[in-house]
């Protein structure tokens, strides 16, 4: 059987464009047939591409960590100490925001061969690299590790869930008073 593919589709082509259908309708949304939907195709030509929704899923948690890691270490070069940790947070809530599917995808469970060829990988070199600064030993390191994605996560999510939403006190600010915690709470562990 000869399988016929579409001009200007590409495994490319259709993991950016479920990047962009997660941001506006959520990454739990983004499915082959609502990708065939946006390019006015059934949803069988896009098989020559992706073998299936997880495929498709698995390409845009790998294409969202990539460009995640990408802005992380943009923001992060050349800093040190509190600034590398305030600049690693920002763009770590400055993405979520922006890119509210974007930002679930990079959550997607895979699996440990895909997940240890990712960007994840680069995303915990960075959290260490910055903790560096603070002179953790270990265990110390990797508890610092696990807090920081716990709270810049944490975070992210409740913002985005519009927790924050109903008091006074403007998200802003409660975040600059968590990463001074943070800063805090790190320098105590330092190794004398």
């Amino acid at each position: 059987m000869m399988v016929v593919v579409r001009a200007g589709l590409s495994p490319e082509r259709l993991t950016l464009a479920g990047a962009e259908l997660a941001d506006v309708a959520g990454f739990d949304q983004v499915t082959l047939s609502a990708l065939a939907r946006r390019f006015a195709v059934k949803p069988a030509s896009l098989y020559a591409h992706v073998k299936n929704s997880h495929e498709l899923k698995t390409r845009i948690a790998l294409f969202a960590l990539e460009e995640l890691a990408d802005r992380v270490a943009d923001a992060v070069a050349g800093r040190a100490g509190k600034d590398a940790l305030t600049a690693f947070a920002n763009a770590y809530r400055d993405y979520a925001r922006a890119h509210p599917g974007r930002y679930e995808a990079a959550r997607y469970r895979l699996d440990a061969h895909t997940a240890a060829a990712s960007a994840g990988v680069r995303h915990a070199q960075m959290t260490r690299a910055i903790l560096r600064g603070y002179d953790l030993a270990e265990p110390d390191q990797t508890h610092a590790v696990r807090m920081l994605g716990s709270v810049f996560h944490g975070y992210a999510s409740l913002e985005a869930a519009g927790a924050f939403d109903h008091t006074d006190v403007a998200a802003q600010h409660s975040w600059a008073w968590t990463l001074d915690c943070l800063d805090t709470a790190l320098r105590s562990r330092s190794t004398p």
